[in-house]
């Protein structure tokens, strides 16, 4: 931790257990958890780590994220209140970073508002979405989104999609760059029917997920390498003999190979080395390179091949 941290301001705690914050449930404590309400306290937050040198982390719903088991020492912050509300205007819908996807996707059908149905299906926040460019089933968020609110300690900033190099899973937001607003376009649209493609979704989701364990998501990208012949990720792992695959506690779900489970007391090396294996074989067996979908706060041991990404 910075020898020249200064008082925090108020609402910053201190060792804060991370793995409560996950939904994986491993790893050690942050050093300052704070819950930001609106965009004065977050750049107020911002200006002290700075002044501390700390390290600035941001949390949504936890998913697909590891903390290290030694912990994060910064300060991780997890956006609330109206850094997380929803605003429905006409056919556009304005949230904030920290608002919850799936409950967005269900406001958004509420109205008859179409587009974003398939953000029902993904466990975690505007914010990170933003940043993952989300996609499932079929949907993608870049098509939908209209701009984001960036804040970052240089100062707050409105960036188009065009503006953000949007790729598959990913974009140019850098770990110091916060997503608090996000305005998406969607189309008018009978309720009824979207309600119905989201019950759809949702029944798609429970019949092929894990759900009510412990997990953060999908671990590794669906590869494009023509050697995987339009396999996903899971087939690949499967395929490969990694269902059920347990290093430690932490396995590859029997459901669905694509997911690692926290058995009990799994921690986060143990999921990094599962990671590793489940790869290795995927390599051995395909010639295939999977690159993981999991973002890491610490000083979480990753291979070189990964950490270059």
């Amino acid at each position: 931790m910075a020898s020249s941290v200064t008082h925090p301001p108020p609402g910053v705690n201190r060792d804060v257990s991370g793995a409560r914050l996950t939904t994986v449930r491993t790893g050690g404590p942050a050093a300052y958890f704070a819950r930001p309400s609106g965009l004065d306290e977050l750049r107020g937050l911002l200006d002290w780590a700075t002044v501390s040198g700390l390290e600035v982390g941001v949390i949504g719903s936890g998913s697909n994220l590891l903390i290290a088991d030694q912990g994060f020492h910064g300060v991780l912050i997890k956006l609330d209140k109206h850094l997380s509300d929803t605003e429905i205007t006409g056919s556009s819908i304005t949230c904030g970073g920290g608002a919850r996807l799936p409950a967005v996707a269900a406001a958004a059908a509420a109205a008859g508002l179409a587009g974003l149905e398939f953000g029902v299906s993904i466990p975690g926040t505007v914010g990170g979405a933003v940043r993952m460019n989300a996609n499932a089933y079929g949907g993608e968020l870049a098509r939908t989104l209209d701009w984001v609110e960036v804040v970052s300690g240089d100062g707050t900033n409105r960036r188009l999609p065009a503006d953000l190099g949007f790729a598959y899973r990913r974009s140019n937001l850098t770990s110091g760059e916060i997503v608090t607003r996000a305005r998406f376009r969607l189309r008018p649209a009978d309720p009824a029917a979207v309600r119905a493609a989201l019950a759809d979704l949702r029944a798609r989701r429970r019949a092929s997920q894990p759900a009510g364990i412990k997990t953060f998501g999908s671990t590794f990208k669906n590869p494009d390498d023509p050697r995987a012949e339009g396999a996903t990720a899971g087939q690949l792992l499967e395929r490969a003999g990694c269902r059920g695959l347990r290093v430690g506690g932490a396995g590859f779900s029997a459901k669905h190979a694509n997911f690692i489970e926290n058995h009990g007391a799994a921690t986060t090396a143990e999921v990094v080395a599962l990671m590793e294996l489940g790869a290795r074989r995927v390599h051995e067996c395909f010639g295939v390179e999977l690159e993981p979908e999991v973002q890491t706060l610490g000083e979480v041991t990753l291979p070189a091949r990964w950490r270059e990404r």
